[in-house]
């Protein structure tokens, strides 16, 4: 058994989970996942989350955001509303927030205001932001730089982007979350090459369950829903694209991951 694992990246709060939590979380467990960050993507959402990580102290804990699909309903009570939650100790980080030009459910200046209301949020509290960018790379740093200075910590989850993006948000010392599109070989196969130049003490592991289910793994899952017991499944592709051993991976991600979300450690 490797080192436990830490999925930074888990949409718990989905309806597909809602009949079965309780056994997903066992599973979780079960399959070495010490400890599972909740994602907030709307303000209903993000209390949900914090309602978990209340439940289960020590297994989860939760960001709290508006995700740019989201962003046409954003609004200063909802602001309020996250301020609100990010006191309470399980709030790890600011987000699900970012930018999304691939689906533009919500209209482009409404996701701008929105991400930029919660970068301000994140730099007043001295919380790590938790990142979303597809199709918007330029903007987002454009907007990114402006702020990072000020930025705790953040991390562009679930990249799947190319070399460039990927150097540009190592310059801006962001972190980064792989998932298991990592194990796609129609989509994912550039990232086996791209995850070798990201530097341990910047690298994540995340789920993103429900979604992204490994496209290789056999049996292919019941109805096709990612689960955070699949992370193992994770880790043992990017160690093998980063050719060591699936402990030291583990090892790593996790002192990683423990690093970026601790809320008593201020630097950085």
């Amino acid at each position: 058994m490797h080192p436990p694992l830490i999925d930074i990246g888990v949409n718990l709060t989905h309806a597909s989970f809602r009949a079965d939590r309780a056994a997903v979380l066992k599973r979780a467990q079960a399959s070495g996942v010490q400890h599972i960050v909740v994602t907030g993507t709307t303000l209903a959402h993000s209390q949900q989350a914090l309602r978990l990580a209340q439940a289960h102290p020590g297994l989860l804990t939760c960001t709290a955001g508006v995700h740019p699909h989201h962003a046409r309903d954003w609004n200063a009570d909802w602001l309020d509303g996250l301020r609100e939650l990010a006191q309470h100790q399980p709030v790890v980080a600011i987000g699900e927030c970012g930018l999304d030009f691939n689906r533009d459910f919500s209209p482009r200046p409404a996701q701008e205001a929105c991400f930029t209301a919660q970068l301000e949020l994140a730099c007043e509290l001295g919380l790590p932001v938790f990142l979303h960018e597809r199709d918007a790379h330029t903007r987002f740093v454009e907007i990114l730089a402006a702020y990072r200075p000020r930025l705790r910590r953040g991390v562009v989850h679930c990249f799947t982007g190319e070399a460039a993006a990927l150097r540009a948000y190592l310059d801006l010392d962001l972190h980064i979350g792989i998932t298991g599109w990592i194990c796609d070989e129609r989509r994912g196969r550039h990232l086996r090459e791209l995850v070798r130049h990201i530097p341990l003490e910047r690298l994540m592991l995340e789920t993103d369950a429900p979604f992204l289910t490994p496209r290789d793994m056999r049996p292919a899952p019941r109805n096709r829903r990612n689960e955070p017991a699949f992370l193992p499944h994770v880790a043992v592709a990017v160690a093998q694209s980063l050719g060591q051993p699936v402990a030291h991976v583990a090892a790593a991600t996790t002192a990683t991951a423990q690093a970026f979300f601790a809320r008593n450690n201020q630097a950085g």
